[in-house]
């Protein structure tokens, strides 16, 4: 009796011990499963609102707009919108947007604050190490923008641009991989906001920006003096690999890492849509955008 009672624990014991090697050993995706986010069929995006055209925030909910959750009494509208809703309806859930300032966005993601960003994000390597892409949903261009009187106005390429003074918005590749290959660029502190960006060109605190070509092109809606320097497909254009500039003028809804299902769910129907479609929704983005953006 005493031999089996002996053998029954030992065997408690190496199956106990079994058990923890197991779950110690076990993948992280194994012991705990990333969720979609929208079990509650509520798909919960964030951006700034405040970045023309791809988004900004109104009073009221004309040509489309959609609450701000987190801002009671605004609304959202854009580009960013627009592909938001019809995610959400291809995949029969309720869109909420909430506003969010561009440093928190991909710390938002990670941490499942929302569920995905839409907020003109380009599909860098570095944000792809944080967080996975789903897209592209837009193909840009980088650019500059100047004034049409300015002295500058006239550059054929980024060498005509050498000892200007600049900037571009905060963490962009605008900002931190653009300006800096602009000989004797007098690069200025970057801007926290695409407004704010647009408005140190407007006040003449810097002689050009560096940004996309749709953020330019609301650009000079909004500030008719302005004027899009395109060097585009040229040997005076801003020189990447052609890996990285695909990178960096692609743009992509990001979402938390391991969530495949969000992320199939959303290129599902992203992969509907062909570069054209792209382009004429940026166009009505551009087109309905407000001038004080």
């Amino acid at each position: 009796m005493k031999k089996i009672l002996t053998l029954i624990l030992a065997l408690a014991m190496v199956l106990s011990l079994a058990a923890c090697g197991g779950n110690a050993d076990a993948p992280a995706e194994q012991n705990a499963a990333v969720k979609s986010g929208v079990e509650d069929g509520v798909l919960t995006i964030a951006m700034e609102c405040a970045y023309a055209p791809y988004n900004w925030t109104q009073s009221d909910d004309s040509n489309g707009a959609v609450p701000i959750a987190n801002v009671p009494g605004s609304y959202a509208n854009g580009y960013d919108v627009m592909i938001g809703k019809k995610i959400a309806e291809a995949n029969g859930w309720e869109l909420e947007v909430i506003q969010s300032d561009w440093d928190s966005l991909v710390p938002g993601v990670q941490t499942g604050t929302f569920d995905a960003v839409i907020a003109g994000q380009s599909m860098t390597a570095e944000r792809a190490e944080q967080v996975d892409f789903a897209g592209p949903y837009f193909y840009a261009t980088i650019v500059c923008v100047t004034k049409a009187d300015s002295a500058y106005a006239n550059a054929a390429s980024i060498a005509d641009l050498a000892g200007g003074s600049c900037t571009a918005q905060i963490a962009t590749i605008w900002y931190d991989q653009c300006l800096p290959q602009i000989e004797g660029a007098n690069i200025q502190t970057a801007a926290e906001t695409a407004p704010a960006m647009l408005m140190a060109l407007e006040t003449d605190m810097v002689d050009f920006i560096c940004t996309d070509m749709p953020t330019a092109q609301g650009a000079v809606a909004a500030y008719p003096d302005m004027k899009i320097l395109d060097f585009s497909g040229t040997d005076g254009d801003f020189q990447f690999s052609e890996e990285v500039r695909a990178e960096n003028v692609n743009i992509g809804v990001s979402v938390m890492k391991g969530n495949t299902v969000l992320k199939e769910a959303i290129d599902s129907v992203l992969a509907t849509m062909t570069v054209d479609d792209f382009n004429a929704m940026m166009e009505e983005a551009i087109a309905i955008q407000p001038l004080s953006e």
